[in-house]
């Protein structure tokens, strides 16, 4: 019989440890992020790329290079398959005639959240975990919470006083403990833990589980499969955890490992704002690791992340295809968010902005090539941030409160 999952174990990130994945894992005994590995010869053994064409449109078309092992055991609300559009007018306006965006807005919860929450979820269940908990700048904990309720798991999420209205309801209709925090993502990530003290719940925050990485990895398989099994010559990702550029990076060296795609690597760009910049600050100094950044404050809330754990990950991402780190300003940001709407009517988060952003200053500058294809990502809908088209009165006021 064919597996559904080729899953095979569980191995530190930094110091290779290697453990068993048919038990619920946290972080390594060292203190780094666990990652999940898969026996690719059986994958290629049984699955084709072309085999893949026929499968429903959802990231479980990647079934064998996800976690979970059983069909009855997928928690889903529709994930996956997003699409890559041209963008030739704003292209144009860029200078970079090839743009592409993978557009994650059309997600269940409105973000690429949904994609870490399905494989997440899935396994906790699978694993008999029946409670779990986490901080969240308010859009993974909205995907947690919806998915959760799909999966009948208890879910406690923490979150920062400043994060988006929309998020802190959607968590609590979908039935999820919200506590709001005073702070930031780190004192939100604090009050988990004393949570998951106090109330023997599982932490489910970033990278502290091996398979949300898993779920959004599948943005690397998507992309390459959407260009016929090719990548572009460049990837823009708006960084504040880093779980996406990571899981990217991580989908295309198992496309490779494969066969799938040719021994091209696009080159990775981390955009972070310039208010919470430790990615970028690492990058420049030739670091392999990140250090806090103080004061952080930006309108793209989901990227400020002052901390993150797997920031030697992204850094390890950047420099292995030959990357770049960027920041962009609060104003850079919404004002090509305003392009993107009005030159391609993509309504598009503050986030993903940043990717447009860092576009138009990396092409200034003669790091992108008029000949380059670029893939942005945006990595949700505008409409959970309605005042980033608002009028500038508005756009002030949120500048505003986000620097207070």
């Amino acid at each position: 019989m064919t597996s559904f999952s080729h899953l095979s174990h569980l191995e530190c990130a930094r110091c290779a440890t290697t453990v068993d994945a048919g038990v619920a894992h946290g972080l390594c005994d060292c203190g780094a992020p666990l990652l999940s590995r898969y026996d690719l010869d059986a994958v290629r053994a049984t699955v084709s790329p072309t085999d893949l064409a026929d499968r429903a449109a959802s990231l479980w078309r990647y079934h064998e290079l996800l976690p979970v092992s059983a069909p009855e055991s997928v928690v889903s609300l529709g994930e996956g398959l997003t699409p890559l559009l041209a963008l030739p007018r704003l292209g144009t306006h860029l200078g970079l005639p090839r743009l592409l965006m993978k557009d994650e807005g059309g997600l269940p919860t409105g973000t690429f959240k949904a994609r870490g929450a399905a494989t997440g979820v899935s396994r906790a269940k699978e694993l008999g975990i029946d409670a779990i908990a986490m901080p969240t700048n308010g859009n993974a904990g909205a995907a947690w919470a919806a998915y959760c309720a799909r999966a009948g798991l208890r879910c406690h999420i923490a979150m920062p006083a400043q994060a988006p209205e929309i998020t802190k309801r959607e968590c609590t209709g979908f039935g999820a403990d919200l506590r709001i925090v005073d702070g930031l993502i780190g004192d939100a990530g604090a009050a988990v833990a004393a949570m998951v003290s106090a109330g023997g719940w599982f932490d489910a925050g970033t990278l502290k589980e091996p398979y949300r990485l898993e779920g959004k990895k599948t943005m690397g398989y998507e992309i390459a499969e959407q260009l016929g099994w090719r990548v572009p010559d460049v990837i823009i990702y708006p960084t504040g955890g880093g779980v996406g550029i990571i899981g990217i990076h991580k989908a295309l060296l198992e496309l490779q490992a494969l066969g799938w795609i040719g021994d091209k690597l696009p080159r990775l760009v981390a955009v972070q704002a310039a208010g919470c910049a430790p990615i970028v600050r690492a990058f420049e100094a030739g670091a392999r690791s990140s250090e806090p950044w103080a004061d952080a404050h930006t309108v793209a809330f989901g990227i400020t992340v002052p901390h993150a754990l797997g920031d030697f990950l992204v850094l390890q991402a950047i420099y292995h295809t030959g990357g770049c780190a960027i920041a962009v300003s609060d104003d850079e940001l919404l004002a090509a968010s305003a392009d993107a709407a009005r030159l391609e009517g993509t309504f598009i988060c503050p986030e993903g902005g940043a990717t447009v952003a860092a576009a138009r200053l990396l092409r200034e500058q003669g790091w992108l090539a008029e000949s380059d294809e670029v893939v942005l990502l945006n990595t949700g809908s505008g409409l959970k941030y309605p005042e980033t088209l608002a009028g500038q009165d508005v756009r002030d006021a949120v500048r505003s409160r986000t620097s207070a």
